[in-house]
């Protein structure tokens, strides 16, 4: 057989007339920018749905004082503060998660009380009752906590730390790589790295097999990285807990549920993996997302306790 004959498709493509070819790559141009525009459009979606949230709010408790700082970026922030008397014991910071506000993480106020510590339950910027526009994830709440942290430490508090949980945990992690403000702290399901977080939870949306539904799910989260960009000049290709944890000696206690499904746990792993000096890690046998004070109370109040008074 000649190279001619073993190459039918190509000789016919070859005979074509010069206009059908024209026609042939504009079709084909034209199904490619509408898909990537398809992807777009998704990802704006996805991004403008993360950078909104539902604000709730909550009574304040007995015994709590309202508390407000001006933010660097003279965004408005509200917190309710526990003082805890005479003791000097230290201060401890209670950062929510996503879509969820100082009414929730004040729950952790009667256990530090009752050992002799002070307690700040902020609501994060365009959460609850603080101001801001978006929430970005860690781009400029890190700044908000460490400017928590030296409202506290003007108070008297000698030895600042912190307790987060999910977002709330993330955003501890990467504010101890900019301003050692913390003594340690405790961060309960935290993501290691904000891309790849995002793109489990849109693969976990899409009812196809991993080996179609992974690359969606990367597309629909690079769009929406880009729209982020674009649009509000916002980069959240920074946002890495991983990376800010090896640029921080404050010590870190990692704990995370071995049945969350929400943020899994191989983002605590890998955090721990990240900076193994100074970062310990428990796995909840039975746990899910952030709820290890439920389901091993006793053992909660006995590790965190411990690692604050060791620190």
């Amino acid at each position: 057989m000649s190279e001619t004959e073993s190459k039918p498709g190509l000789s016919q493509v070859s005979k074509l007339p010069s206009w059908q070819l024209k026609t042939r790559v504009l079709l084909g141009s034209g199904v490619l920018l509408a898909v990537a525009l398809c992807f777009f459009v998704v990802g704006a979606a996805f991004c403008a749905a993360t950078l909104h949230v539902r604000r709730r709010t909550g009574a304040k408790p007995d015994g709590a004082a309202m508390a407000q700082i001006i933010a660097p970026d003279n965004t408005k922030l509200k917190a309710w503060w526990f003082q805890a008397g005479d003791s000097n014991r230290g201060c401890v910071m209670v950062l929510h998660g996503i879509s969820d506000s100082k009414a929730s993480s004040s729950g952790f106020a009667p256990l530090f009380l009752k050992h002799g510590y002070s307690v700040l339950a902020p609501d994060s910027r365009a959460h609850g009752e603080s101001g801001g526009e978006f929430v970005t994830y860690g781009l400029l709440e890190k700044y908000d906590v460490i400017a928590w942290a030296h409202w506290m430490k003007g108070l008297g508090c000698q030895r600042v730390y912190g307790l987060g949980e999910s977002l709330g945990a993330s955003v501890l992690i990467q504010a101890i790589s900019v301003e050692p403000v913390f003594n340690a702290v405790v961060a309960e399901s935290p993501f290691a790295d904000l891309q790849h977080m995002g793109e489990y939870r849109v693969q976990q949306m899409i009812p196809l097999p991993p080996v179609l539904s992974g690359p969606i799910a990367s597309m629909v989260v690079e769009s929406g990285l880009l729209y982020a960009r674009l649009f509000y000049k916002l980069d959240f290709r920074l946002v890495s807990p991983a990376g800010s944890l090896r640029n921080s000696s404050t010590p870190v206690f990692l704990i995370h549920g071995v049945d969350d499904r929400r943020t899994p746990p191989a983002e605590s792993r890998s955090l721990a993996a990240a900076r193994p000096l100074k970062t310990t890690l428990w796995l909840v046998p039975g746990g899910g997302h952030t709820n290890a004070s439920a389901i091993a109370p006793a053992r909660f109040r006995q590790m965190v306790l411990g690692f604050f008074g060791e620190n």
